[in-house]
């Protein structure tokens, strides 16, 4: 399932879409749906047992240390799969697969040392003040954060082949075998933060096995082991700098995404980031996760249309696939908003322990919240697609700034409550932010009136459409 030219889709210069190309499409979004729902029903499975086996405390436990993996997955290895994602076709076009690998590796093994650099220096640390009993949970983190990584970019490039099924099968599987693991070991061990996480990191190291498995098989053979120095050096350095950016706002992203977490650890108590992270499990994840499925399906095709991005013609056919997303996105949201308003007690009876069911009530707020952020990252697609990252930067950087505040303020002055409206906020302000710029970035780089076409918004089509 590796990219080829299969009409108006499917291929870098044809038509907007044909026959073949949706059937193409088609088949692919089956499997990228499967993969996303059967991830989904083990993330929900795993909050409904998690949550029956562990108190809120031990459940806030386990949360605050996998801000530790959000870390690593934010500044450092989380930067690198979106640049395996988006070199991937170009370096297949020209027939520089070999420098593409190699490249990857290359950047693989400076992350890994960054990690164990930060891993190090964190036990010292704790060791220095006296807190020995954390130093298991953060070797656990750091060392579930490298599997992940790893996992994140093999993913990644298995996405941008194309090759559905096989990111299916590891969607689904990650998640299962991540919860199961973490059961078992909590049965057999007793409840703790540091068991579950055990478990979690257990699962994980299953699910990379998979992943060489697979890579070897579709990816890796019958490609040269050997590749002109001077193409592994140009690939490293498209992609470091095409990474950059998202590690540049990563630390501002990883203060956003822990901020909620600790702020309430600090103001309320343990057993509050429990029922917090058991609320975000369920309203703000699962919204994600079904938007992220479009971004997962369509990703690869956008980047393969836009090429190396020096094409008008062809940036102009990807804005307008990234535009139909957004919409979607937001229609999305909005409906899953109103069923979570209506259904909110259902749904809480349904998927988590009756301790964490105080919390409903804040659950439509949260899948708002989750659904306006995702539809954010639809947008900054743009970006991504014209190879502009730099450009999302401020926007990241400053509604990151904006939601640790509020986190702060919100879990200082009204607890649980504050710290659900901070997201809120937060999302909102970042959707208008990058959508504002996403449409300023069209129009700078598209012939004048073709942008409106490119965004759905009339004008005349190409003859290319």
């Amino acid at each position: 399932m590796c990219c080829r030219s299969e009409g108006r889709l499917g291929s870098p210069n044809g038509d907007w879409m044909d026959a073949s190309s949706l059937r193409r499409v088609g088949r692919e979004a089956f499997w990228v749906g499967l993969g996303q729902a059967v991830a989904a029903i083990g993330a929900i499975v795993g909050v409904r047992l998690l949550t029956g086996f562990m108190n809120p405390t031990a459940y806030g436990q386990l949360a605050l240390a996998l801000t530790i993996v959000m870390f690593s997955q934010q500044l450092i290895l989380g930067p690198l799969g979106q640049a395996f994602m988006r070199y991937f076709a170009p370096m297949q076009e020209a027939n520089k697969l070999p420098a593409f690998f190699r490249a990857a590796l290359v950047l693989l093994t400076h992350a890994s040392g960054l990690i164990l650099f930060f891993a190090v220096l964190s036990i010292l640390g704790l060791w220095a003040i006296g807190e020995v009993r954390w130093v298991p949970v953060v070797f656990l983190a750091f060392l579930l954060a490298l599997v992940n990584g790893y996992n994140g970019g093999m993913d990644a490039v298995q996405n941008a082949a194309r090759h559905r099924i096989v990111v299916a099968w590891h969607d689904g599987l990650g998640q299962w075998a991540r919860a199961a693991m973490a059961i078992f070991l909590i049965v057999i061990l007793g409840s703790s933060g540091t068991v579950a996480l055990l478990g979690y990191t257990l699962g994980a190291a299953l699910v990379i096995t998979s992943q060489l498995v697979f890579l070897r098989k579709f990816l890796l053979k019958g490609i040269p082991r050997t590749a002109e120095e001077k193409d592994i050096g140009q690939c490293v350095q498209q992609m470091r700098g095409y990474a950059w950016p998202f590690a540049g706002w990563g630390l501002f992203s990883w203060a956003q995404l822990a901020s909620d977490r600790w702020a309430l650890q600090a103001f309320a108590a343990t057993g509050v980031v429990g029922l917090y992270a058991a609320l975000f499990q369920v309203g703000y994840s699962p919204i994600s996760l079904l938007t992220g499925l479009a971004v997962q399906l369509f990703s690869p095709i956008l980047f393969s249309r836009a090429g190396d991005a020096s094409d008008p013609g062809r940036l102009k056919h990807a804005h307008r696939l990234n535009h139909l997303l957004l919409a979607g996105s937001l229609a999305l949201t909005f409906v899953a908003t109103l069923i979570a308003f209506l259904l909110q007690n259902l749904i809480f009876r349904l998927v988590v322990a009756p301790q964490y069911r105080q919390v409903a009530g804040w659950l439509p707020y949260m899948v708002l919240a989750g659904g306006l952020f995702a539809s954010g990252q639809i947008a900054s697609l743009i970006f991504m697609t014209a190879g502009k990252t730099k450009r999302l930067l401020a926007p990241k950087i400053g509604t990151c700034a904006l939601c640790v505040l509020l986190n702060i303020v919100g879990a200082y002055r009204f607890g649980l409550a504050g710290v659900v409206l901070a997201n809120v906020t937060f999302s909102t302000v970042y959707l208008i932010w990058v959508s504002i710029l996403a449409r300023r970035q069209v129009r700078a780089e598209l012939p004048i009136g073709s942008e409106n076409a490119a965004w759905g918004l009339g004008g005349t089509r190409s003859s290319a459409t």
